[in-house]
């Protein structure tokens, strides 16, 4: 079986089992691939069309093409086909300017899909945090979040606060007893009359 190292560390290679490491693993060698595709069209002017199927459930499929799949798959498929001549300079230009436009789209693309992943896996380790505390995210360690993570719970909590205000004060306006605070934060505090008997 062979092996890669990673670092000191030797990594077999075999198939990942584990679902969104292998999803951010293929989007990440299927990125790799297409960009050394690319290169090798763009320094020895191969022609090559690359069809990909992504594993999993969505099975969708992906591909890249100098200068375009489908012409390479109908030479390949019909092989009486002449290599394509370039008729005249500005035929070469405007292929050539479709290809720049379709690769910088390609990556693009690419990126977002990047990005996509990495949403889902700060997601599934926010429902982690979330499992951890037995469904009560208030009560999640601190020091287990990161800093975007820890802004949504400031966030969380500063929306808590005006919602527990805001009922503070209709209670207080259906009842017409005044209550011993103003707002939620001065309710852990003594009220004016506790101060003035305990001095």
């Amino acid at each position: 079986m062979p092996r890669r190292r990673k670092g000191q560390k030797r990594v077999d290679i075999v198939k990942i089992e584990n679902e969104s490491n292998l999803q951010v693993t293929f989007s990440k060698r299927r990125a790799g691939l297409f960009k050394k595709a690319s290169e090798l069209c763009t320094l020895c002017g191969a022609e090559i069309a690359i069809v990909v199927f992504s594993p999993g459930k969505a099975n969708k499929v992906y591909s890249f093409g100098h200068p375009s799949v489908e012409l390479l798959v109908d030479r390949f498929l019909r092989r009486d086909l002449p290599p394509p001549n370039n008729e005249g300079r500005h035929n070469h230009l405007l292929m050539n300017h479709r290809n720049v436009v379709l690769r910088e789209l390609n990556k693009e693309v690419m990126n977002m899909e990047e990005i996509l992943q990495m949403e889902k896996a700060h997601g599934e380790s926010i429902l982690e945090i979330r499992r951890r505390a037995n469904g009560g995210w208030w009560e999640a360690p601190i020091n287990a979040l990161n800093l975007s993570q820890l802004k949504q719970l400031m966030e969380a909590m500063e929306f808590l606060k005006q919602d527990v205000e805001k009922e503070a004060q209709q209670q207080q306006m259906v009842t017409k007893v005044g209550l011993p605070f103003l707002t939620f934060g001065s309710a852990l505090s003594p009220t004016n009359g506790a101060r003035a008997i305990s001095s």
